[in-house]
């Protein structure tokens, strides 16, 4: 595709797949020999940048971790897998999912040990956000995982609007406070 060419104005999913692979350094544990979760949600942001980027083609910003789970924890050592895709692509943001496995490298076992959900905001070369291409879900999981992330989404929004009306009220009961 040229630099002239506009891009798709629809992707597919398996299009915006990222993974992301790093060995558990003592640099990254506590004293305990784990990894930091501060660092796997550091692990997680980049690998689910890498998913944003791939599906709008520009620069991507991390507007929230949605959540996340820290499910087994991760030892000295451990290899550390990083899977993300895609969930739904709204009009400038996206939510990708991020699920998180750990190899004993010795053994060759592996778990589950984290996922996250996190939103991330295509924005041109000044800052300012832009459209994204319409995410196309092509198997019964992708749809789910659709599904689900406009659930996640009117949650975000319904807690943000509740956020917003307790700090007017909060502002409020101060005012008539200082008022007494």
């Amino acid at each position: 595709m040229s630099s002239q060419e506009t891009p798709p104005m629809v992707r597919t999913v398996a299009s915006t797949q990222s993974e992301m692979t790093e060995m558990v350094l003592p640099n990254d544990t506590n004293v305990l020999g784990k990894l930091l979760g501060g660092r796997l949600m550091h692990f997680i942001d980049l690998t689910g940048a890498m998913a944003a980027h791939r599906h709008s083609r520009s620069h991507a910003v991390t507007a929230s971790m949605d959540h996340i789970d820290f499910i087994q924890p991760v030892h000295l050592g451990d290899v550390v897998m990083l899977k993300s895709s895609v969930n739904r692509a709204f009009t400038t943001s996206m939510e990708v999912g991020v699920k998180v496995f750990a190899e004993n490298y010795l053994t060759g076992a592996v778990v589950h040990v984290a996922s996250a959900y996190l939103v991330f905001v295509a924005v041109d070369e000044h800052g300012r956000a832009k459209k994204v291409p319409q995410l196309m879900p092509e198997t019964p999981d992708e749809l789910r995982r659709y599904v689900d992330a406009l659930r996640r989404r009117e949650h975000r929004e319904r807690e943000s609007t509740r956020r917003k009306d307790e700090k007017k009220d909060t502002a409020a009961l101060s005012e008539a406070q200082e008022k007494r």
